[in-house]
């Protein structure tokens, strides 16, 4: 017992003394890094590989917490990152560059999704009854969009591309996506920017393609951003939950049939299309290039959302990607 009684008081002494070195040396002992991220997500095929690495428990084996804030709309999620109630988001360049439009805020360090051949992520549609199957067809006809968003940009971004000049590009604001698709595909606009599945479903319904985005793969991509405090305060962690999401991707990528559950689930896939449609593939890790940014960043200076030069670093951060 007694000799059980010193090492007590020998193990308590030495703890005191590492303290006090600690003191005389100006230092403290290290915090450890929270583990623990909320992310704001709103309901899009794009969140999948979350789903899938909180189901395999790949966020349990890099030793992290993940909580998940499912929102409505992107308007919604960048209010939780204006008031600091969450870590990160799944977003765009567009509303990235407009969180950022005064101050640094956010950055992406990992491209969720991009679009691929035969897996675009964005269409303009023209509505079944519209008679228009062409870029050419919808000049000067208001397509319905959501302003201000990556939506509008792909519209103009696109057309022009197709040949159309800028003033021929007319668009209505309809920044609901389920009511953009009732209001094309009744004919009360004649076309719409949709995203899929969605789009798909319209398709299906005997909308008319007029252009996607698998033609301009540059112009279109969701990412994983965080804000700048978090990215300094816990960037192991937000390198672990990268390391999961990769291998959530990865395990999408080579069974996509055994996450048809998830996919219907989360990417809201119409149900007129659930047996037919097919889980997207999803990028090898990657962070978007200058050359992307700054054209978002030129269309929003354009339409006059945001006014300082955001520097590329402000915007993109690829140190955390996974080694």
């Amino acid at each position: 017992m007694m000799r059980n009684n010193r090492i007590v008081r020998v193990t308590a002494a030495a703890s005191a003394a590492i303290l006090v070195a600690f003191a005389v040396a100006g230092c403290a002992p290290v915090p450890q890094e929270d583990n623990k991220l909320k992310l704001a997500l709103i309901p899009v095929l794009d969140v999948i590989p979350v789903f899938i690495a909180q189901q395999n428990g790949y966020f349990a084996e890099q030793g992290i917490l993940v909580e998940t804030v499912p929102v409505k709309s992107p308007q919604e999620r960048d209010v939780l990152v204006q008031t600091g109630q969450v870590d990160g988001v799944l977003t765009d360049l567009q509303s990235t560059g407009l969180l950022n439009k005064e101050r640094a805020r956010l950055k992406a360090v990992y491209t969720a999704r991009r679009p691929f051949p035969d897996a675009p992520m964005f269409r303009i549609l023209a509505g079944p009854k519209s008679g228009i199957s062409a870029p050419s067809g919808v000049r000067g006809v208001p397509i319905g969009v959501s302003s201000n968003t990556i939506i509008e940009y792909l519209v103009d971004r696109m057309l022009t591309a197709e040949g159309l000049q800028p003033e021929e590009i007319k668009k209505i604001d309809v920044g609901a996506i389920p009511v953009r698709y009732e209001q094309m595909m009744n004919g009360n606009i004649l076309a719409a920017g949709l995203p899929d599945p969605l789009a798909s479903g319209a398709l299906s319904g005997g909308a008319q393609l007029v252009v996607d985005d698998s033609r301009y793969p540059a112009l279109s991509q969701s990412v994983l951003a965080f804000t700048g405090e978090t990215l300094e305060s816990k960037p192991n962690t937000v390198r672990k939950f990268l390391a999961a999401w990769e291998k959530a991707v990865n395990e999408l990528n080579a069974n996509p049939e055994e996450y048809r559950g998830v996919l219907i689930e989360q990417g809201r896939v119409p149900a007129s299309i659930q047996d037919s449609y097919r889980m997207p593939p999803f990028p090898a890790q990657g962070v978007p290039t200058e050359t992307e940014v700054s054209d978002v960043l030129a269309w929003l200076k354009e339409k006059g959302l945001i006014s300082r030069d955001i520097p590329f670093t402000e915007m993109v951060d690829g140190t955390f990607l996974p080694k």
